[in-house]
C-alpha cells in the first residue's frame, strides 16, 4: 500500500473505540440509522468541510461565491485494517471543485479526468464536432437563406389564403346570382348564364394554381439550396451522436467493481439484467460505491457507512444539510449487491415482518363496506415481499368475502382506511376519488415551528426513476399537486397541523411537507425525507364519501394518537 493510499484513512484513537461495540454487520445502506462510529467519522468531515480553505466549491452555503450551486452527498466507510485498526474512509458523488483529485478523499473508480485519458481525448474531439456544426449554424449564408425560407413561407401562406378567402367570397356570390337568375331567364339564356359563371369558377381555380405553384418553385430553389447544408449538419449530428455512445459504452467498461473475494465487475454487466439494461448516467460515481471500491482494493474490512447531504437543497429533491440519507436505489443497488456479495448485513427493515401485536380496529361495517383504522407500520396491500398487511389480515378474516382495497396510506400513516367488501361498491368508492368527490383531511407533526397560521402548497411530483420511491419536484413533467394546510398548535420547536390534499399524488404530504417550496419542515419520523423516530407521525383524520348502496353521505373522524 502507498503512502499516498495512507493518507486518505482517518484513524480513530483506541480511546474512542475501547468505548464503542463494533457493528456486528454491515449496514444495509438503503435504510439504515447511523451507528455511532459513523456519526462519529461524519462529524469530522463535517467539521473538515466547515473549516477548509482550499476547495473553490460553491455548496450554497456563503452568498460571497459567484460559481453554480451544487450540494454534494458525502459518504464516510468506517474501516478495519489487517491488524484490526479502526479508522475511516471520506468520499463525494460525481467531482467536487471540477476535479476528482483530493487528498482527504478516496479517488473515482476510474478518474476519467486525468491528463492524456482516452476521456479526454475523445471528448476534444466531439467538441471539435460540435465547433464545425456551431460553424455552419452561424454561417452568414445558412442563416439568410433560413430567414428567407421562414419569411416567404410566411408570405407565402398570408398570399394564399388571402386568394382562397377572395375565391370563397367569389364562389358565394356565384350561388347567390345563380338562384336569383333562375326565375328571371329563361332555359336558353339561363344556359348562357350559368356557362359564364363555371369560366368564372375555372378562372378563379387557375389563379389559385397559379400563385400556388409560383411560390412553389421559390421555396423550392430556397430548400435546394438549404437541404446540403441541413445535412451537413445532421452528419455531424450523427457522428457526435455516435462517438458519444461509443465512448460512454468504453467509460462503462472501465468502470471496474470489486468485492471482498477480489471479483471485478463492469458496470455494462452489472447493468446488463436490471429494468435499464444499461447503466443510467453518473452511475458509478456514488460515494459509497467508491469507498467500497478504495476500502477492497487496499486490504481494508468494511464495517459500517453512511452518507449526509452538504450544502443548499436542490430544486427537485428534498435534501437537507448534514441530514443522513440512504444510498440511492437505481444506481447504487444493482453495483451494491456485487460489491457486498458475500459479506453479511443488517436486515432490511422494510422486509421484517409487522408486529403481531399492531392491530386493526374496525371504525365502521354493513354489508358493503368496511371503515378500519390503520396502524403506523402495517402495510396498506401486501409488497413484493412481504404479504402482511391490511388486505390479507381482513381477507383471513372476513368470511367468504374478498376484500378491496379503495385506497392506500402509506405504510407508516396511521389512520381512516376505506375497504369496499363488493366489486360493485369498490368501483363505486373508487370513482368518487376520480372525481375528487372524497373529503381526506390528516393530520401532521412537523419538525419546526411553522410560524404562517395557514395556506396552500402547489408542487408538481413525479417519481424519481432512480431513487424510488422518493418523489421529486418537477415542473416539466410532475403532475399537479396541491395541498392546502392549517396549523393546529406549537408543541415545543413542532407543529400540530392539518393538511388537506386536494390532489392524491404519492408521498404528496411528505414531499409538501419537506422541501423547500413548501413548508420546509420535515413530518416528524419521516425516514425518507426527514429522519426517522419511533414512527412517522401522519394520520388520517377524517373522511367523508358517499356511501355506494344507500348514496347517504357517510363521515368519520379519528383523532391522531400523538
Amino acid at each position: 500500500m502507498n503512502s499516498n493510499n495512507q493518507n486518505k484513512i482517518s484513524w480513530f484513537p483506541d480511546s474512542v473505540v475501547k468505548n464503542i461495540a463494533l457493528p456486528e454487520r454491515f449496514t444495509f445502506p438503503f435504510y439504515y440509522e447511523p451507528h455511532p462510529l459513523t456519526k462519529l467519522a461524519a462529524a469530522e468531515l463535517q467539521h473538515y468541510l466547515e473549516t477548509q480553505t482550499d476547495l473553490r466549491h460553491n455548496f450554497g452555503l456563503s452568498a460571497d461565491m459567484e460559481e453554480l450551486v451544487i450540494g454534494k452527498m458525502f459518504g464516510v466507510l468506517v474501516v478495519a485494517d489487517s491488524e484490526g485498526k479502526i479508522g475511516y474512509l471520506s468520499g463525494f458523488s460525481g467531482k467536487l471543485a471540477g476535479t476528482n483529485d483530493h487528498s482527504r478523499f478516496v479517488p473515482p473508480v476510474f478518474d476519467m479526468l486525468t491528463e492524456n485519458s482516452f476521456f479526454l481525448k475523445e471528448q476534444e474531439v466531439i467538441s471539435a464536432v460540435n465547433s464545425r456544426i456551431e460553424e455552419v449554424l452561424s454561417d452568414e449564408n445558412y442563416n439568410r437563406l433560413k430567414d428567407d425560407s421562414e419569411r416567404l413561407t410566411l408570405q407565402s401562406a398570408q398570399e394564399i389564403a388571402v386568394l382562397k378567402t377572395q375565391l370563397k367570397n367569389n364562389k358565394e356570390i356565384r350561388k347567390r346570382l345563380r338562384q336569383e337568375q333562375k326565375s328571371n331567364l329563361g332555359a336558353d339564356e339561363y344556359a348562357l348564364y350559368e356557362a359564364d359563371l363555371v369560366k368564372q369558377s375555372l378562372y378563379d381555380k387557375h389563379l389559385l394554381k397559379v400563385l400556388t405553384d409560383n411560390w412553389n418553385v421559390v421555396l423550392a430553389d430556397i430548400q435546394t439550396r438549404l437541404a446540403p447544408l441541413y445535412a451537413r449538419i445532421e452528419a455531424l449530428k450523427d457522428e457526435r451522436k455516435e462517438r458519444s455512445a461509443a465512448l460512454q459504452n468504453q467509460l462503462f467498461e472501465q468502470y471496474t467493481f470489486l468485492n471482498k473475494e477480489g471479483r471485478r465487475m463492469s458496470l455494462q454487466d452489472i447493468f446488463k439484467p436490471t429494468a435499464f439494461g444499461k447503466p443510467p448516467a453518473g452511475a458509478g460515481e456514488c460515494a459509497t460505491p467508491k469507498l467500497l471500491q478504495f476500502a477492497f482494493a487496499n486490504g481494508y474490512k468494511p464495517l459500517a457507512m453512511a452518507e449526509f447531504w452538504w450544502g443548499a437543497s436542490p430544486k427537485s429533491e428534498v435534501r437537507k444539510h448534514k441530514q443522513f440519507y440512504p444510498a440511492c436505489t437505481g444506481k447504487c443497488k444493482p453495483i451494491l449487491a456485487h460489491m457486498l456479495e458475500g459479506i453479511p448485513m443488517d436486515d432490511n427493515p422494510l422486509l421484517l415482518p409487522s408486529k403481531e401485536s399492531i392491530c386493526i380496529d374496525v371504525v365502521y361495517e354493513d354489508e358493503y363496506i368496511l371503515v378500519v383504522n390503520k396502524p403506523s407500520g402495517l402495510r396498506s396491500v401486501p409488497g413484493v415481499n412481504v404479504e402482511d398487511s391490511v388486505y390479507s389480515r381482513l381477507k383471513s378474516t372476513l368470511i367468504n368475502t374478498e376484500p378491496h382495497i379503495v385506497h392506500r396510506l402509506d405504510m407508516d400513516t396511521s389512520g381512516l382506511l376505506v375497504v369496499a367488501k363488493t366489486r360493485e361498491a369498490h368501483k363505486h368508492i373508487q370513482r368518487q376519488f376520480l372525481n375528487r368527490t372524497v373529503s381526506k383531511r390528516y393530520t401532521a407533526l412537523l419538525s419546526k415551528v411553522i410560524d404562517e397560521g395557514e395556506g396552500e402548497i402547489i408542487l408538481p411530483l413525479c417519481a424519481d426513476l432512480y431513487n424510488r420511491p422518493l418523489q421529486l419536484v418537477c415542473f416539466e413533467t410532475g403532475k399537479k399537486s396541491i395541498t392546502r394546510w392549517k396549523v393546529i398548535e406549537h408543541i415545543g420547536d413542532t407543529t400540530k397541523i392539518h393538511f388537506w390534499p386536494l390532489t392524491g399524488r404519492t408521498h404528496q404530504l411528505r414531499v409538501h411537507a419537506a422541501h423547500t417550496d413548501g413548508l420546509n419542515a420535515p413530518i416528524v419520523g419521516d425516514d425518507l425525507y426527514g429522519t426517522s423516530a419511533e414512527r412517522l407521525y401522519l394520520h388520517a383524520a377524517h373522511i367523508t364519501f358517499v356511501h355506494p348502496e344507500t348514496k347517504k353521505r357517510m363521515e368519520f373522524e379519528l383523532a391522531e394518537a400523538f
